[in-house]
């Protein structure tokens, strides 16, 4: 049994989606929820860059003492989880390998497509880890630069016409390459399944990376015996932009209106 907390960060506001399973799985437990909404999105940015607000990201965290940190991001989880691994002495989760091992286990024609930010898909840390999974699979990436922006100003409901005409640019190539399993590769993707499945067509299985990587995590922690085990736990949440524009838009990620504190930080400190 730990009592310590949970540490969850994203760039903005789509680890919320990874955020939400962890509370319906692990109700009792405290979590602290970093969303770096002054510098979303990440994923256009530099690896070096983005591996330097990860560092940053994850040092504000520790000022906690979590027991664990879940990079609930694709992109910090494609560019520099090995990094930030290597760099702490605590459980790291990141999202690309529960999500893989997810889409290898889904296909059934063996053509997997992975769609997410620039910096995602540059990395190769989707084709590399379902290549180690299994080899004989064939895997079709697809970087989608506008959906995080499109998401977290608030467009991503079907009859949008914006988000679904870019939706069919970006997915028809792998509508075309006949991909029978689709790997939601960032975080924000979730709350477009209903834009993305209607163009790919109900035959094809999403993989929600951030459930995923909830779930692999869960029971890791569950192993080394480190959950809390509270009835009831509780969430924090901080922001490097404004609390205001967090709490008004958080209820659309979590499902539910945010129930915790937001304050403002300033991640440039750490």
């Amino acid at each position: 049994m730990d009592p310590r907390p949970i540490g969850v960060f994203d760039s903005g506001l789509g680890g919320l989606t990874a955020l939400r399973e962890l509370r319906r799985l692990l109700p009792g437990e405290e979590l602290i929820y970093f969303g770096d909404t002054g510098r979303v999105p990440y994923g256009g940015k530099g690896r070096e860059i983005i591996q330097h607000y990860a560092r940053q990201d994850v040092a504000f965290l520790r000022s906690f003492d979590p027991k664990a940190i879940i990079i609930a991001c694709g992109t910090v989880s494609a560019n520099a989880l090995t990094e930030l691994s290597a760099e702490n002495d605590l459980p790291i989760f990141g999202v690309v390998g529960p999500a893989a091992q997810a889409a290898a286990g889904a296909t059934r024609s063996g053509k997997v497509g992975v769609i997410a930010t620039a910096a995602s898909i540059r990395s190769g840390a989707y084709e590399r880890e379902i290549a180690r999974l299994d080899p004989s699979l064939t895997v079709f990436p697809q970087a989608c630069p506008l959906f995080v922006p499109l998401v977290e100003n608030g467009r991503f409901r079907p009859g949008d016409q914006v988000v679904e005409l870019v939706a069919e640019e970006y997915l028809a190539p792998l509508r075309h390459a006949g991909v029978d399993t689709l790997v939601l590769g960032c975080t924000h993707y979730p709350l477009l399944r209903d834009v993305v499945g209607k163009v790919m067509g109900g035959n094809v299985t999403l993989i929600d990376t951030g459930a995923a990587c909830a779930a692999a995590a869960v029971q890791c922690l569950e192993e080394q015996g480190l959950l809390a085990r509270r009835e009831t736990g509780s969430c924090r949440y901080f922001v490097s932009d404004s609390p205001q524009d967090f709490a008004r838009l958080a209820g659309i990620f979590l499902g539910e209106e945010a129930q915790g504190s937001v304050e403002r930080i300033e991640i440039e400190k750490y």
